[in-house]
């Protein structure tokens, strides 16, 4: 950040909008990440940047390369639970209340449980609902197989029944709400859903989708909004099922830090 002539640690906010990337701030100091990231790290970089402020550069600070065997996820936390009516989409804007850290010896892991500590317990078994929007049909494919490797009943929409259909996965079709009954918003509330894959149609489409993610929320069921989440989610659950994480503390970690 030499040309902003900053020096020590610097928040930049991106947005990428077919391929091009634009910078929507840059703030002088340190983000709410950097904590997290010196936890997983062990380092104490709010020490070392205050050093750097005052005049030190990176060579006087000694830094050394170190292998670091586990793996660290951010999840953000949001207050969606205390406003039923609002629909949990997200956008630029910030709306999350703070956030949570999982750490485990697998990205895969630790996405499980970055989840559960933001209270979006990822379930091991059931139903998982499936309703994309049709661009999103073929990134759906390798989520819905993991998913139906695993065991898990699916449920989908009629567009993406289809179209896991038309590629060998099997699931059952259920009503959207204009559809009839019962439907979508039935099966969530008579916990018939376990986990919600849901991409939103956007404000384009003839039906609104969002009754979905509300109902979610209303009865306590894990959804999911994106298929990068969903694919991560997937492969979290297998990692669960394989091995169940014990306790280990933040120090024991860093000691495995070489």
């Amino acid at each position: 950040m030499s040309d902003l002539k900053v020096v020590g640690l610097i928040n930049v906010q991106y947005a990428i909008c077919k391929d091009v990337v634009y910078v929507l701030e840059a703030n002088p100091r340190a983000s709410r990440t950097v904590p997290l990231v010196s936890k997983v790290c062990n380092i104490q970089m709010a020490r070392l940047d205050t050093q750097m402020m005052l005049g030190k550069n990176l060579k006087e600070l000694n830094l050394k390369h170190k292998n670091i065997p586990h793996f660290g996820v951010k999840e953000a936390v949001f207050p969606f639970s205390m406003f039923p009516e609002v629909d949990p989409v997200l956008g630029p804007e910030m709306r999350s209340t703070g956030e949570v850290l999982g750490i485990a010896n697998s990205f895969e892991l630790a996405y499980y449980k970055a989840q559960e500590a933001a209270q979006q317990l990822l379930p091991v078994k059931g139903t998982v609902l499936i309703t994309v929007s049709e661009k999103d049909h073929l990134a759906v494919y390798e989520v819905a197989r993991h998913f139906a490797e695993m065991g898990f009943k699916i449920r989908a929409t009629a567009g993406t029944s289809q179209f896991l259909k038309d590629k060998d996965i099997e699931s059952e079709p259920i009503l959207k709400l204009h559809e009839g009954r019962p439907n979508i918003a039935d099966a969530i509330m008579n916990k018939e859903i376990q986990l919600v894959i849901n991409t939103p149609a956007g404000k384009m489409s003839q039906y609104d989708d969002s009754y979905i993610r509300k109902a979610a929320i209303k009865y306590k069921v894990p959804y999911i909004t994106t298929l990068a989440a969903a694919l991560a989610a997937a492969k979290g659950i297998a990692a669960y099922r394989k091995q169940k994480p014990g306790v280990k503390s933040l120090q024991a970690y860093h000691a495995d830090i070489k």
